[in-house]
C-alpha cells in the first residue's frame, strides 16, 4: 500500500524515458545547512519531474549522454549515460524509433532534512509498467545544484510500503548508519550484499535477486571451452550513497548501489567472441583470451527494523547496466 504522505496528484501527464532524466534548482529561501527543513516543496518537486521528463525524452531520442548528465548522478546516470553512449556509437543519427515514457499520478515522499545532500521521491505510474509504481529518488547536493534522479525502482502497487510520516504529512529519512534503528545499516547494504553474492550467508531472503543469482552463477560459471569468474564490490564514493524512507513497521525501504565484475575466459587456441554492438562500442583493447564486462547495478531493499523478528534483508528490486568491457 502507498502512504497517504504528500499525496500530491500532477494534474497533467508527466512524459519520460528511463534513459534520461532532469531537475531543476526551484527557489528555496531557507538552505537548510542547520535547520530542520523540507527537503524541497511539493510545487517545486512537481516541476522537477516535468523538467526531468522533458529532458529524459530529449536525451532518449538523440542518445545524448552529455545532456543527461544534466539531469542524472549515481547509480541510475551511470547507467544509462553508458547505454546512451553505446546507442550513439550505433546509431550516430539518434534513436529510429522513440517510444516516449509516460508517467502520471504523480505523488511526491518528501522528508525534513538538515544540511547536504538532501533528497525526495517521486511516486507515478508509468506507461511502460502497468500496474506498477515507479519510484525516482531526486537529490542534490547544496542550494545552486540542480535536482538530479539517482535511483530508480519499479514496484506493483501493493508492493510500495506504507511510509512513516509525521504529523505535518513528511516521510521520515533514516540515517545512513546504526542509528538507523534496522536490521542493517544502509551503508552496510552495499558489502553484505557483495560478501553475499561471493559467499552466501542468512543475512538476505531468498529470491531471485539472491539466492537465484547465485545458483545461476554456479551454473554457468564452466562451459565447454569458459570459465567465468565474478568480483562484486560495494560503492564507496559518495556519488552512490545509499538513501531510505522510514516505513510505518519500523523497517525502511533502501536504495543502494554495487559494482560488479564478470570476466570470461577462453581455452588456450581459441578468442572470445563479442557479438553485441553495443557491448562492442564500450570494449576497451583486443580480447584475445578474455573479456572483463563491467557492471554498477542499483538495488532497492526492503530492510526489518532493529527489534524484528525476522531481520532477513528483502531485495525487491534491481537493474544492473553494462558501463565498460575491456579484452585481454
Amino acid at each position: 500500500m502507498r502512504t497517504k504522505a504528500r499525496g500530491l496528484r500532477a494534474v497533467a501527464v508527466l512524459v519520460a524515458v528511463l534513459t534520461g532524466l532532469t531537475g531543476v534548482s526551484g527557489c528555496v529561501t531557507v538552505h537548510g545547512e542547520k535547520a530542520v527543513v523540507p527537503a524541497t516543496t511539493e510545487a517545486e518537486a512537481a516541476k522537477v519531474l516535468e523538467e526531468f521528463t522533458k529532458t529524459n525524452n530529449e536525451a532518449n531520442r538523440t542518445y545524448d549522454a552529455k545532456l543527461n548528465t544534466t539531469i542524472e548522478t549515481g547509480a541510475l546516470g551511470a547507467i544509462d549515460q553508458a547505454g546512451l553512449r553505446a546507442k550513439r556509437s550505433v546509431h550516430p543519427d539518434g534513436n529510429p524509433d522513440p517510444s516516449p515514457l509516460e508517467l502520471s499520478d504523480a505523488r511526491f515522499l518528501i522528508p525534513k532534512q538538515a544540511g547536504w545532500p538532501k533528497f525526495f521521491v517521486a511516486d507515478a505510474a508509468s506507461n511502460r509498467s502497468r500496474g506498477a509504481r515507479w519510484l525516482l529518488v531526486f537529490t542534490r547536493g547544496g542550494i545552486a545544484e540542480k535536482w538530479k534522479a539517482s535511483y530508480l525502482a519499479v514496484l506493483a502497487e501493493n508492493a510500495v510500503p506504507d511510509f512513516a510520516e509525521d504529523g505535518e504529512g513528511h516521510v521520515e529519512a533514516v540515517p545512513a548508519g546504526e542509528t538507523a534503528r534496522l536490521a542493517m545499516a544502509p551503508e552496510d547494504l552495499g558489502r553484505a550484499y557483495a560478501d553475499y553474492l561471493r559467499e552466501g550467508g542468512d543475512a538476505f531472503a531468498d529470491g531471485p535477486l539472491t539466492s537465484e543469482v547465485r545458483e545461476e552463477r554456479k551454473k554457468s560459471a564452466v562451459s565447454p571451452g569458459a570459465r567465468t569468474e565474478w568480483a562484486d564490490l560495494p560503492a564507496e564514493d559518495a556519488r552512490f550513497a545509499p538513501l531510505g524512507l522510514r516505513t510505518e513497521d519500523g523497517g525502511a525501504l533502501v536504495f543502494f548501489t554495487t559494482h560488479h565484475q564478470s570476466k570470461q575466459t577462453v581455452a588456450e587456441g581459441y578468442r572470445p567472441r563479442v557479438r553485441d554492438p553495443y557491448v562492442k562500442a564500450l570494449l576497451e583493447g583486443t580480447p584475445k583470451q578474455s573479456v572483463t564486462y563491467v557492471r554498477v547495478a542499483l538495488q532497492t531493499a526492503s530492510v526489518p527494523a532493529a527489534d524484528a523478528a525476522d531481520r532477513k534483508v528483502r531485495l525487491v528490486y534491481r537493474l544492473q547496466g553494462l558501463t565498460g568491457a575491456k579484452g585481454g
